[in-house]
């Protein structure tokens, strides 16, 4: 199993590219998460999120690679990173995401 990772600048950009990555190869989405950078009151667009797939590594590399076209499209990739045989803490972790642990209840 391999995990797949995509990051980018802006929510509603994290869900097209994972939308394309969905539909660019047979992979899972497993995670979307966000991360708020130290300059994010001067950024641009101040969310950064990461969209995580797991699948076979030609899979992966695919949802990948459709992925940062997508987001290079926009103007908005930041980086991606394929782990070919993840470990299983590896896999624990990517499944992991803040987005919405921020809500009032």
């Amino acid at each position: 199993m391999a995990l797949g990772m995509v990051e980018v600048y802006g929510f509603v950009t994290s869900i097209v590219v994972a939308d394309k990555m969905a539909k660019a190869a047979d992979v899972e989405i497993v995670a979307i998460d966000k991360n708020k950078p130290a300059n994010a009151d001067s950024a641009e667009v101040p969310l950064v999120m990461v969209v995580k797939c797991e699948g076979t590594v030609a899979a992966v590399e695919s949802a990948v690679a459709a992925g940062i076209a997508e987001a290079e499209e926009r103007g908005l990739y930041i980086t991606s990173k394929i782990i070919s045989r993840q470990s299983d803490d590896v896999e624990w972790f990517a499944r992991l995401s803040a987005l919405g642990k921020d809500k009032l209840r």
